[in-house]
């Protein structure tokens, strides 16, 4: 079967770390751009970090840039999320696209339009 699958969500204190896993079956992910995606409640999806398999290029949202670290091993990506705030609350989403070659274009892209993507791990950051 297709498909990405994320894990390692929960509930973390702030300044607290989480490491989130999206792992890809029925595929490989060379060739592709991997990005991880997030959707707090009544707020817009946003593109967190992408990394292409192509060149090894990473991306960061300001907003995280300093305190996450995406990487990738075979056929999983791994975002790592240090420094945790109450604002980092939010479903996060792993998606894949081979026809999206920038990082920068992967992570503000519409990941609906994306080849794969999975369904999502919910992080919690409260005291």
């Amino acid at each position: 079967q297709v498909q990405l699958v994320e894990s390692g969500g929960g509930l973390v204190q702030p300044g607290g770390s989480l490491k989130l896993s999206c792992a890809a079956s029925g595929f490989t992910l060379d060739y592709y751009v991997i990005g991880w995606f997030r959707q707090a409640p009544g707020k817009e999806r946003e593109g967190v970090s992408c990394i292409s398999s192509w060149d090894g290029t990473i991306y960061y949202a300001g907003s995280v840039k300093g305190r996450f670290t995406i990487s990738r091993d075979k056929n999983t990506v791994y975002l790592q999320m240090n420094s945790l705030k109450p604002e980092d609350t939010a479903a996060y989403y792993c998606a894949a696209d081979s026809d999206i070659r920038s990082v920068y274009g992967m992570c503000h892209a519409n990941i609906v339009a994306m080849d794969y993507w999975g369904n999502g791990t919910l992080v919690t950051v409260s005291s």
